[in-house]
């Protein structure tokens, strides 16, 4: 499990875009560890994990396409029926909101890596670790009073 940087790339719809992106990074040796794509009627909006973003930003930066930058959160999990159901209720049991997730199909060993943007990756990695559990210190108590309601008329 590791923090990682994604790059969000918006695209414009139509043919070759995406090959010339490809086409590019390879050119300059990176290599794409996780991706997703996503499309509206005008755009579309790629996002790539790589190994080494120092070796693709310049690459973004010739083509000129509008790029952000993004902080996730890598997970290796077994690939198996329920894992990402396990990780989804270990985040949730921590009150960690998952805003996106994708993940590989499969990797070498049995394993898949799941891309998670969560809103505090340091929290969200304490939990994993720790089997779900929060960290007392991280843990915020909210104590509620009863609304008190007058029903009588």
């Amino acid at each position: 499990m590791e923090r990682q940087i994604q790059f969000s790339i918006f695209l414009v719809n139509k043919p070759g875009v995406l090959s010339q992106i490809f086409r590019e990074l390879a050119r300059a040796k990176v290599n794409i560890t996780n991706i997703a794509m996503m499309d509206s009627t005008e755009h579309g909006v790629l996002r790539l994990v790589v190994e080494n973003p120092v070796a693709a930003r310049p690459v973004f930066s010739r083509l000129n396409i509008p790029v952000s930058e993004t902080d996730v959160l890598a997970v290796d999990l077994p690939n198996r029926p329920g894992a990402a159901a396990d990780l989804c209720e270990r985040l949730a049991g921590a009150h960690i909101n998952i805003g996106y997730m994708y993940c590989t199909a499969g990797a070498p060993g049995g394993k898949t890596t799941v891309v998670l943007k969560v809103p505090d990756i340091k929290k969200a990695t304490k939990v994993l670790e720790n089997g779900g559990k929060v960290p007392r210190r991280d843990m915020k108590i909210k104590l509620r009073r009863p609304a008190i309601t007058n029903n009588r008329r």
